[in-house]
């Protein structure tokens, strides 16, 4: 299906993909792969790629510019000292063996199955960004013990199963533990780093049945990964520059409403899927 249409078609929906996912980025500190699995979706989808694998596709590749931005973000964060590298080396083993984990269910779930997990997991993070409260805390350090054996591998897992850094599960569970909100984005965007990249690695191995676009490794799109990646380069700093014009706060809690339609409105298609 190398119809020079559809391809044209598909390079300018991705081009529009990355400029939003850039921009949200930069002005909301939110990882971009909570936008990019909706919008690869509905892309992919629309272009006529349809069937069982789907959202693997969609997830693999999410992940595969995760691994890019994650190591960016990681350099620029630690530049101002903000990493918590302690933190980060004692969850990443955990965190690790849950991503891998999450990757070989994704590799077995047909995609309504991940649709329908998509959309509770996006449901819950859309929710805590429209009510939550910075100064909610359950305790006043990071676990370590049993709890981080428990909590570190779930984070991967559930990050995986949602095509996603750090940011969406990592920065409320540190800031949950008393960890800096600052602390907590910049060794969330570390945990990015350690979730995608066994993921990502798994991911170029799994065999598609279904009929993928041009350039797939995999379950990983090269020409999505390409764009998506230089489109964020460009526009992130401009929610950057947004943010520090006006207060990103409504803006986060107004997201996390869009977050919740979007999450209901894959729930919707994988039920009727």
């Amino acid at each position: 299906m190398n119809d020079p249409m559809l391809l044209t078609q598909m390079l300018v929906l991705l081009l529009v993909i990355g400029a939003f996912a850039g921009v949200l980025a930069g002005l909301l500190g939110v990882g971009g792969g909570i936008v990019l699995v909706p919008a690869f979706f509905y892309a992919f989808q629309t272009l006529g790629y349809d069937g069982p694998q789907l959202m693997q596709m969609c997830l693999a590749t999410s992940l595969a510019t995760i691994i890019v931005t994650s190591v960016r973000s990681v350099h620029s964060h630690n530049k101002k000292g903000a990493v918590d590298w302690g933190i980060l080396r004692t969850w990443a083993p955990g965190i690790i063996a849950g991503a891998i984990l999450g990757m070989l269910v994704v590799a077995q779930l047909r995609s309504a199955t991940l649709q329908a997990i998509f959309g509770i997991l996006a449901l819950i993070v859309g929710l805590y960004m429209s009510f939550g409260r910075s100064e909610w805390r359950v305790a006043q350090a990071m676990p370590s013990g049993p709890l981080r054996l428990i909590l570190s591998p779930l984070l991967g897992f559930m990050s995986v199963l949602m095509g996603i850094g750090g940011g969406s599960f990592g920065v409320p569970t540190m800031t949950l533990f008393n960890t800096a909100i600052h602390r907590a984005v910049a060794t969330a965007a570390g945990f990015g780093v350690v979730i995608a990249v066994p993921a990502v690695i798994g991911f170029l191995m799994v065999d598609m049945t279904m009929a993928v676009p041009p350039f797939t490794i995999g379950a990983v799109n090269l020409i999505a990964f390409g764009i998506i990646i230089a489109m964020t380069l460009i526009t992130a700093p401009w929610g950057v520059k947004l943010a520090h014009a006006m207060d990103p706060k409504p803006l986060k809690r107004a997201f996390g409403m869009f977050l919740v339609l979007v999450a209901l409105n894959m729930l919707r298609k994988a039920l009727m899927g």
